[in-house]
């Protein structure tokens, strides 16, 4: 499948990546047509698709199924009137019919807005007021079905509300019975041009209102790098990614890059995560790779793993936040497999990865991704040098723009100038480049904090926390001062067997604790214990609401 899209299909170094990755770009690309169907037909009874749950249901879906299945759903969404350039909500969890509505979607040059099922009655009127939604079809979980009535009269562009389940509200489409009567399917005579918008993501946003990121359809040939060299897949690959189908990470592990390898996608659908459960769906299935916020990683390693036989385990990965070292290397020595890590933003597929030709440095995000032109920029957008902090930029001057870059902010022309200008795309995201070419995060320019004149990243900070046995998930804030400006805050979780000490003493052996492993200026002067972090609908912390709760107290 890759040598129809790529001039060279392996790699040995880095060198050799960056100068020989080259895209072969068809016209008028379209992922459910020109990669899913070409499985079906090349490898009809390839397993592409085993989805289970909690429950233990279990469904095993071939590339040809899935073809067969889409069109079926494709030629049912034209019944009702859904077509070319029409945005598309779906709030169907981690539902079976998420996949075949995505391919469905495709197929037909539908606008896909994948979203959250946390979703409030504002949450969605917001996104279908900005984005013009004309359909939304969802699962009929209680709480997703009142908000979305609740939606209803505020939310004037959508004609189509479509569910998927047994309980179906008055005037919805009922999913599951009305597809079987579903015609034939007949492909539309156009489907899409390359530039076309394929696919909305509305930013789970750490602070303000909710981006609109526009992909165009080359967005899913972007992902190619994702499935075949960053998670380093192949045909018989079991892979399995957590994440939720209403944000971007999904795209990223149980879709785009692991079908362009020929690697079967699994899929837990679970209500509520737990770590024991989890390892036992990936000992019972024996999945081959793996990939997880460190925040999952962090749950498993607390586990006894010498419990679950993980001898499928061949290949695991990261990404979605900072990797602390610490948890780095606990899951090596529990499991003898190097994480690797990779950085990216709702805007792009993978810019930076630490890939199967390279040895991972625990804590780096890894080298750019070829497919971009990455730099390092100091405020006056000069270029850094190694070892100096800058701002993660994408070079853009040329066009086409790099494939898997977003096309800008959907209606938001300001928005876009101010993130993409001259030539650059600036992420917002700092790090330093080490003197092997290796990134290292520091934080959102917005999270630095400035005391006594030193600039700390919260990140180096929290990765010395996060090497205390006490500390389950950290947060690192910046507190005013009317002496040093600001001063370290460090909102911290506790492990299950330390609350009961949460007090003046362990705060003290926390502080000490950052002063022997990293510079004692950097010591969180002040220390909070929480039950939990306030975190995003992707699960990213939101430091900006700890900020202003703080703010709040003064």
């Amino acid at each position: 499948m890759i040598e129809r899209f790529l001039v060279q299909t392996s790699f040995t170094s880095n060198e050799d990546y960056r100068e020989h990755l080259q895209f072969k770009i068809p016209e008028n690309f379209n992922f459910a047509y020109d990669v899913m169907d070409v499985w079906a037909e090349e490898a009809p009874d390839q397993l592409a698709l085993l989805w289970t749950n909690d429950e233990g249901g279990e469904i095993r879906a071939t590339f040809r199924q899935l073809k067969d299945q889409s069109d079926q759903a494709a030629s049912y969404l034209q019944t009702l009137g859904i077509g070319k350039g029409d945005p598309v909500m779906l709030i169907l969890k981690r539902r079976y019919e998420w996949w075949i509505v995505m391919l469905a979607l495709h197929k037909l040059g539908a606008v896909v807005i994948p979203a959250t099922h946390m979703l409030t009655k504002k949450d969605i009127i917001y996104r279908n007021t900005r984005a013009s939604v004309k359909a939304i079809i969802s699962v009929d979980d209680d709480y997703v079905t009142s908000q979305i009535q609740l939606a209803k009269d505020e939310s004037p562009s959508v004609s189509q509300y479509i569910v998927i389940g047994k309980n179906i509200p008055a005037g919805c489409h009922d999913y599951l019975s009305e597809i079987e009567q579903a015609p034939q399917y007949r492909r539309p005579a156009f489907v899409n041009d390359n530039d076309d918008t394929m696919l909305m993501y509305f930013t789970s946003g750490t602070s303000g209102e909710p981006k609109m990121v526009a992909h165009s359809f080359l967005y899913a040939l972007g992902h190619l790098t994702t499935g075949v060299f960053w998670h380093n897949l192949h045909p018989g690959s079991l892979h399995l990614t957590v994440a939720d189908t209403g944000w971007g990470k999904a795209v990223w592990g149980k879709f785009y890059g692991q079908w362009f390898a020929g690697a079967t996608v699994f899929v837990f659908d679970h209500e509520k995560f737990n770590a024991d459960t989890l390892l036992r769906q990936m000992e019972k299935y024996r999945v081959t790779s793996f990939c997880a916020p460190p925040t999952i990683y962090r749950f498993m390693i607390r586990e006894d793993l010498s419990k679950y036989d993980l001898s499928s385990l061949e290949y695991c990965t990261t990404a979605g936040e900072a990797l602390n070292p610490a948890v780095f290397d606990k899951f090596l020595e529990k499991t003898g497999i190097r994480m690797m890590e990779g950085f990216g933003q709702t805007e792009t597929t993978m810019t930076l990865g630490t890939f199967p030709w390279m040895k991972p440095k625990p804590g780096s995000m890894g080298m750019p991704n070829a497919q971009y032109d990455i730099d390092l920029i100091k405020p006056d957008g000069t270029p850094c040098e190694d070892g100096e902090k800058g701002e993660i930029v994408i070079r853009s001057e040329s066009l086409p723009r790099p494939i898997g870059l977003f096309k800008g902010y959907y209606r938001d022309e300001e928005l876009t100038r101010e993130a993409w200008h001259d030539g650059v795309y600036h992420t917002g995201d700092m790090a330093w480049r080490d003197e092997d070419g290796y990134y290292w995060f520091e934080g959102r320019i917005d999270d630095v904090i400035k005391s006594s004149g030193y600039r700390i990243g919260p990140f180096e900070v929290e990765s010395a926390l996060m090497t205390h046995p006490a500390v389950v998930e950290c947060a690192i804030t910046g507190v005013p001062d009317d002496i040093r400006g600001m001063v370290v805050k460090a909102t911290i979780v506790l492990g299950k067997e330390w609350k009961s000490k949460a007090g003046d003493e362990l705060v003290k052996e926390l502080q000490q604790h950052v002063k022997r492993v990293t510079a004692p200026y950097k010591y969180p002067r002040i220390v909070e214990f929480v039950d939990e972090l306030p975190k995003t609908i992707s699960g990213k912390i939101r430091r900006v609401e700890i900020r202003q709760k703080d703010a709040s107290e003064r």
